[in-house]
């Protein structure tokens, strides 16, 4: 039986070592091992931290370097200055959600072509996806577009529905700056 998180550990030397195989890997290896959907923990020989999470943003920082980058420096720009803002935390899963929902239609799509078209050869099928993607393009750009527009609005929705919130919470406190609360009422009559 094989252990279920496949553990890879950074030496001082910055060489991973894969511990299911006893052999040293590379970064491009680690990527490998994600396409191929295993799950794994990159850790520190020394200390034990996990490195998981710089190993895989390194993996993203060298795609994005070489060949045609994913995200935008307006995008990164707009993640950055999320890091201390109280929507951070928030953010992260925003993230998460839309990524996976975008993954799910993905493989719904996939899996339809091969229902269609009958194909489980990946390179036809990376093919026919091609010619698939090349075929419905405008359609699928139509529908992220309205995929955008909604995750937009429900995001727009939800921060809002924290101003709201916190609105009320902090209506009986007086803020630096503002009147109390009360003599805003009294103003008003």
């Amino acid at each position: 039986m094989t252990e279920a998180v496949r553990l890879i550990k950074k030496y001082p030397n910055r060489r991973l070592y894969d511990t299911r195989t006893s052999t040293y890997i590379t970064v491009v290896d680690v990527k490998e091992l994600v396409l191929k959907h295993e799950e794994f923990r990159v850790v520190d020989a020394k200390s034990g931290d996990d490195l998981t999470r710089s190993i895989l943003l390194q993996i993203i920082l060298e795609e994005e370097a070489g060949g045609t980058p994913m995200f935008s420096s307006d995008i990164l720009a707009q993640m950055i200055r999320f890091y201390g803002n109280a929507m951070q935390g928030m953010m992260g899963q925003y993230l998460e959600n839309n990524i996976s929902a975008f993954t799910d239609m993905q493989k719904k799509l996939q899996e339809q072509a091969t229902s269609l078209y009958g194909v489980n050869n990946p390179a036809m099928s990376k093919d026919m996806w091609a010619q698939f993607l090349n075929f419905q393009g405008p359609a699928m750009q139509s529908m992220m577009g309205t995929y955008v527009e909604q995750s937009q609005k429900m995001f727009h929705q939800m921060q809002e529905s924290i101003q709201e919130q916190t609105r009320k919470v902090f209506t009986g406190f007086q803020l630096p700056g503002q009147e109390a609360p009360e003599k805003a009422v009294e103003k008003k009559k």
